[in-house]
């Protein structure tokens, strides 16, 4: 099973052999999704033309988070990140903080949806309206639920002995990425601003700063670590001119920074849209009190 994930085109000499990755288990979600998108898509932009603008604009959050995920599965970082450790930090925060908020802020459900032949729309309907999934999504939703869950993704998955275990397993390593990217989406579907949720708003800057502070700690831990945590993920570090502890080091920097940054940048809109939501609030109760 081994082709399933491991197929690549090769660039370069013996043992640093790098290359893209062309293994099914990538190729064709990427190729389902971007299809599914394109043909849904372009069924409503016939149905609504006045619309076109916005979804002009929606299309292309699309594309910009699908390139970021294919940048990151498909290209020759993904061959590196199995060698180099700062390269596998890339490509995990191409996937979580990047690709996942991009996808979920071009709102690609109605295209997906639309995408699907019309029998099987009314089927999926009828599904998705259903009692058990319809509660077990409003669960999954809740804001305390997203973040523990993305939560424990990034932080089990780092842990030295599945981390290393993910790397020569194809299968547990496909998992890893299913769990980043999976849980990322719901994070930030959750987190994201949309119509009619004001009243979460609050709770959204609050998990969005908590898990800026966790993702950088581990950034710090493994930015100030005297030893190794994964040196089976360092084996190419000497040709970038790095020792092993260098590159995990600048891995750490990466999560820390860039990663700890976007997620506490992020709160900042929900912020200050809960401060406008709460002072129209105020304005409106001022209103609303008998003149003396």
């Amino acid at each position: 099973m081994s082709w399933l994930f491991d197929a690549s085109i090769c660039f370069g000499a013996g043992e640093t052999q790098i290359g893209w990755t062309i293994g099914p288990a990538i190729i064709l979600p990427l190729i389902a999704t971007a299809s599914l998108y394109a043909v849904g898509a372009s069924r409503l932009w016939r149905r609504s033309r006045r619309a076109q603008a916005l979804r002009s604009q929606e299309a292309l959050l699309f594309v910009a988070g699908w390139a970021a995920l294919a940048i990151a599965l498909v290209t020759p970082l993904h061959a590196l990140s199995e060698h180099l450790f700062v390269a596998h930090m890339i490509e995990h925060e191409l996937m979580m903080i990047v690709a996942a908020p991009l996808i979920v802020v071009s709102g690609p459900g109605a295209a997906m949806i639309w995408g699907l032949p019309r029998s099987w729309r009314r089927g999926l309907g009828q599904l998705l309206h259903g009692g058990f999934l319809s509660a077990t999504w409003r669960h999954l939703a809740r804001p305390v639920v997203a973040t523990v869950l993305h939560g424990v993704a990034i932080w089990i998955w780092h842990v030295p002995g599945l981390f290393e275990a993910a790397l020569e397993r194809g299968f547990l390593h496909y998992a890893q990425h299913a769990s980043f990217l999976g849980t990322a989406l719901l994070f930030w579907w959750v987190m994201l601003p949309r119509k009619g949720g004001e009243q979460g708003l609050g709770a959204c800057v609050m998990h969005l700063f908590l898990t800026s502070m966790h993702t950088s700690l581990l950034g710090v831990l493994l930015l100030l670590s005297p030893r190794l945590w994964y040196p089976e993920n360092t084996s190419l570090s000497g040709l970038w001119g790095l020792s092993p502890l260098e590159d995990q080091q600048l891995a750490g920097l990466v999560m820390w920074v860039p990663g700890g940054l976007i997620y506490g940048g992020a709160a900042l809109l929900p912020a200050g849209l809960w401060i406008r939501s709460s002072s129209r609030s105020v304005e409106e109760a001022t209103h609303a009190l008998p003149a003396r």
